[in-house]
C-alpha cells in the first residue's frame, strides 16, 4: 500500500519522502508541502497575457502541478517578498518547491522556503530577493524600510495609496 500512496501523492503534484522542511509560521489553514510543477508566468497561466522568459522578473510566477492545478507563489522565504527572483531562473522548468500551502476558502496561496530542479540535488533557501536587493541598496536590517522605491511611493501616495484621492476638509 506504501507504494501506491506514494504514486498517489506524486500524481497530485506533491514530492513524496521526508523532503518537507518548510517551517511553520502558525498562518491559518498552513499546511506544509512539497510542491512538484512547472514554473509558468501568473498572467499568462490565468489570463493568457504571455510575455517572453516568464515576463522576464517583473511578473508573478506559479507552478502548474502534474494535474493541471495552477499554485501562485506567493512569498519567498525573506520577510514581505515575493519568491519571483526565486524562481524566474527556472521559467518553464520543472522544479520542487518546499513551503507552506495556504488553502482557505477565499484564496489558495503557496509561500515556498526552499527549491531545486531534481530530487537529487541540494534545496536551495528562497532567499534571491533579498541577495539582490542588498546589491542594489547596500545591507539593512529591515530592507522594507528601507527601500527606496517603496519610500518614493508612499511620499507621493501615502502609506495607502491614497494621498490626494480623498476631498479637502472644509474649512
Amino acid at each position: 500500500m506504501r507504494g501506491g500512496v506514494n504514486a498517489l501523492i506524486i500524481a497530485a503534484g506533491l514530492a513524496a519522502g521526508p523532503a518537507i522542511a518548510a517551517e511553520p509560521w502558525n498562518i491559518p489553514h498552513e499546511k506544509q508541502a512539497v510542491l512538484k510543477g512547472r514554473v509558468v508566468d501568473a498572467l499568462c497561466q490565468l489570463k493568457g497575457r504571455c510575455a517572453p522568459d516568464c515576463g522576464g522578473g517583473k511578473r508573478p510566477l506559479g507552478l502548474v502541478l502534474a494535474d493541471g492545478t495552477f499554485r501562485l507563489v506567493a512569498k519567498s522565504n525573506i520577510d514581505f517578498a515575493g519568491a519571483t527572483a526565486d524562481l524566474s531562473p527556472y521559467c518553464g522548468r520543472e522544479i520542487e518547491a518546499d513551503g507552506l500551502l495556504i488553502e482557505n476558502p477565499a484564496v489558495t496561496l503557496f509561500f515556498v522556503q526552499r527549491l531545486r530542479e531534481r530530487p537529487d540535488q541540494d534545496w536551495i533557501a528562497a532567499e534571491r530577493f533579498k541577495a539582490g536587493w542588498e546589491a542594489r541598496n547596500g545591507k539593512a536590517e529591515e530592507w522594507w524600510r528601507a527601500d527606496p522605491e517603496a519610500n518614493r511611493i508612499i511620499a507621493a501616495d501615502g502609506p495607502f495609496g491614497i494621498k490626494g484621492l480623498l476631498p479637502k476638509p472644509k474649512p
